[in-house]
């Protein structure tokens, strides 16, 4: 019985890390062509394995994109989630901006595959959106207008300041390839999330700053 368990403990990690190495091909692929453009092909060449075991373990592309972005939108919503209602507001604005930037840094092929599927009108996450994204977005929402009316920020639609947040740190990671083109060398590589931090924080929290 002993090595009977500890065959099926070995097969059951096998099965894990090869299921792990099919999702970070797929995440290459997808990131790289697109939903549509990605084949089972790609993915398993880029996965290191023959397409009928790649398919031993995911019946095809959406079943693989599906797992992805499950993980994916739970990661997506940590930042907002951290958004403390009882902090300093500015501080609280401020490290929003840098949690999305070090996102963007970090996982911008997760980034890249959400935008994906967002373009193609998120038929694979309408639901969650309407529903997780939204609950969560709304309760920030209310806080980020109850420090408006308590005079803590300048007045503006807490929806739109979201969104604006939203798009201009994710633009790090989505449009990549433009920044490389347009940047100087040394930028690109040295300081663009630095430089991205900084001017952000300077565009929203001058902003943000309650009139006195």
């Amino acid at each position: 019985m002993k090595p009977r368990a500890e065959s099926t403990r070995r097969k059951t990690r096998i099965q894990r890390e090869n299921r792990e190495r099919i999702l970070e091909a797929a995440l290459d692929v997808f990131s790289t062509y697109g939903f549509r453009g990605a084949t089972v092909d790609q993915i398993a060449v880029a996965a290191g394995m023959s397409k009928p075991n790649l398919l031993y373990y995911f019946r095809g592309k959406e079943d693989m994109q599906h797992g992805l972005l499950d993980r994916l939108l739970d990661i997506w919503l940590d930042p907002l989630r951290e958004l403390d209602a009882d902090g300093e507001p500015l501080d609280e604005i401020r490290s929003y901006i840098k949690r999305k930037l070090d996102m963007a840094r970090d996982y911008p092929r997760e980034s890249r595959l959400f935008a994906s599927e967002i373009l193609q009108g998120a038929p694979r996450l309408r639901e969650l959106l309407s529903v997780q994204l939204k609950s969560l977005v709304d309760e920030k929402a209310k806080v980020i207008q109850n420090w408006m009316d308590q005079g803590k920020l300048a007045k503006c639609s807490p929806y739109h300041l979201i969104f604006s947040i939203w798009s201009t740190t994710q633009h790090y990671a989505d449009f990549d390839a433009q920044l490389r083109a347009v940047l100087p060398p040394e930028k690109y590589v040295e300081s663009r999330f630095e430089d991205a931090e900084q001017y952000l924080e300077q565009l929203f929290l001058h902003g943000l700053k309650p009139s006195i």
